[in-house]
């Protein structure tokens, strides 16, 4: 059985960690610096790094920001936001991120994860989905791919996604519900499982974790191949160890 990872993320807005609710609504957390030195300390098997305004604001990511997290972080180090282009993530994998994640630019031009995956492997390449949920029988897919941190809807249907981001070559899945982002009341677990039954590739389940059952309950009913998370961490309601000694408890592997 492959282990289950447990992820913190950090989200960055203007030099600090942020987090709010359904994208939105965003409160300071920490300091990404500290946190990330924390995270590795307490046994985190990766850490991602989102430059959340980068893409809205039309711009690159904060590469000083990165190089004063990657400098503190000893596990695999995952970067995202505002990453459109190969020389983008050259410029991040010369600098010592593990990985890279790309989004809205993947749904633009779905050719520049097949390029990169050719260029840097796909084990370097994560594809990172948002999806929301519409009504069922409308003209929009029940499961629907969004952008632009989430304001801007596609029409595309998520596992359809899915799919293909796979076959271009991404190596992994992150993926956020919207809907579900900061509420603290679970993952989406239809959204996950769907998206983790239609692919081969390991799919990371984010948003929604409020306790413990929480993390369970997306490996275990939703099929994620890894959990992460941001306010229960950050905020120091559930730490690492915790989880970690959770999943054990309830059968599911993990590295202690």
């Amino acid at each position: 059985m492959r282990e289950v990872k447990i992820i913190p993320c950090l989200d960055v807005r203007e030099g600090r960690v942020v987090k709010g609710v359904k994208f939105v609504d965003l409160r300071d957390a920490r300091d990404p610096v500290e946190a990330a030195a924390a995270y590795s300390r307490e046994g985190a098997d990766e850490l991602v790094f989102l430059d959340i305004f980068a893409t809205v604001e039309n711009r690159k990511t904060r590469l000083e920001w990165v190089k004063k997290v990657r400098e503190v972080t000893t596990v695999p180090f995952a970067v995202g936001g505002g990453i459109g282009s190969l020389e983008d993530m050259s410029a991040l994998l010369e600098m010592g991120v593990d990985k890279v994640s790309v989004n809205t630019a993947a749904v633009r031009n779905p050719d520049l994860v097949r390029e990169a995956a050719e260029e840097f492997g796909r084990e370097k390449l994560v594809v990172a989905i948002d999806g929301r949920k519409n009504s069922p029988g409308g003209e929009l897919p029940r499961l629907e791919v969004v952008v632009k941190s989430g304001r801007e809807p596609t029409g595309i249907e998520i596992t359809d996604w899915a799919k293909r981001v796979e076959e271009l070559g991404a190596g992994e899945i992150l993926l956020t519900s919207k809907d579900a982002d900061g509420t603290r009341d679970g993952y989406d677990l239809e959204m996950t499982r769907a998206v983790a039954e239609a692919v081969s590739i390991p799919v990371t389940a984010s948003g929604g974790a409020g306790k413990l059952e929480h993390l369970y309950e997306a490996v275990a009913m939703g099929k994620a191949a890894a959990v992460l998370a941001a306010s229960i961490f950050h905020f120091g309601e559930i730490s690492i160890t915790e989880a970690k000694r959770y999943l054990k408890d309830k059968g599911i592997s993990v590295r202690i």
